[in-house]
């Protein structure tokens, strides 16, 4: 049976484990990522929290108040960290996402928006960052958010306004030399529109409209069939006056520009500019069934 209740989401995964593989083979990878789970897990255990799943090389948790999930993260961190110095292992950063709100809960599982707002932090996290939404950090102690920084804003999946994001400097050598708050504007400077058309649809990217996702399942805004396609492949947004593509996916996304540059992404973000075509999993010329063509105006 479906419960609601509120909880701090949080989301932590090894950074560029891809090329962990690549670089050290499948056994020596597949261990690194292993114990990093394993201290992910254990230290959500510590307090208090709940590991809902794990996918691949991220573990999702939730934890009843955030100042417990704030202790988790921090911990993860700084084990990890020291694990590093041990000799024979190979060095791995993790990066990590919270935000409170509410869930639905379906036996093992949880749903929901605050679901998608969290996952939206870590994808915004650095490695050895803890990132976490403004309206986390209004539900934390007084003592806890001296620990924070306002250090962006970015946009949310289902959400009109921007979300500002924090980090919490866990390590006492960041957290002595902060920088001073950065005042944010509250909303971007009015920029133009992105206008992207894929075979008999249009549909733009404004102030109104601040992001549009693309791939192959039927909930995105663009749906886009193809083997080399994830899911949730990609977005594009709008952030303080810019016009960002940010890869989600498998495969990478590629971006030609009219004038022949092109641009790989996979994992990343780039920024979008002028006139050109978007490939999903592979490059489309303008002449492809499956190519996204946009286009900036003024």
């Amino acid at each position: 049976m479906a419960k609601d209740l509120e909880v701090a989401i949080v989301f932590a995964d090894v950074v560029g484990s891809t090329q962990l593989y690549d670089k050290f083979g499948d056994t020596k990878a597949s261990e690194t990522v292993a114990l990093c789970l394993e201290i992910m897990k254990d230290a959500t255990h510590n307090y208090n929290g709940t590991v809902i799943k794990t996918i691949g090389d991220e573990v999702m948790s939730t934890f009843a108040t955030v100042e417990e999930a704030m202790g988790a993260a921090v911990m993860m961190q700084k084990r990890i960290s020291a694990d590093n110095k041990q000799e024979g292992r190979i060095p791995v950063s993790i990066r990590i996402g919270c935000h409170f709100g509410p869930v639905v809960q379906e036996q093992n599982d949880i749903f929901g928006a605050a679901v998608h707002t969290a996952n939206r932090m870590t994808s915004q996290a650095k490695a050895r960052q803890i990132v976490i939404s403004g309206g986390t950090v209004e539900k934390m102690t007084p003592d806890l958010q001296k620990q924070t920084r306002q250090i962006d804003l970015a946009t949310v999946r289902g959400k009109i306004d921007e979300v500002a994001l924090f980090e919490l400097l866990w390590n006492p050598e960041e957290a002595t030399s902060m920088l001073p708050t950065i005042e944010w504007e509250s909303s971007p400077p009015k920029a133009s529109t992105l206008q992207l058309s894929f075979r008999d649809q249009t549909i733009a990217v404004t102030d109104q409209r601040k992001s549009v996702l693309m791939g192959r399942a039927e909930d995105n805004d663009l749906v886009i069939k193809g083997n080399l396609i994830s899911r949730i492949h990609a977005k594009l947004e709008m952030r303080r006056g810019k016009f960002l593509l940010v890869d989600q996916s498998t495969n990478g996304t590629f971006v030609q520009s009219d004038q022949g540059e092109e641009t790989f992404v996979r994992r990343d973000s780039t920024e979008i500019r002028g006139e050109g075509t978007i490939g999903l999993g592979r490059a489309e010329g303008p002449g492809s069934s499956l190519a996204v063509h946009f286009k900036t105006l003024k």
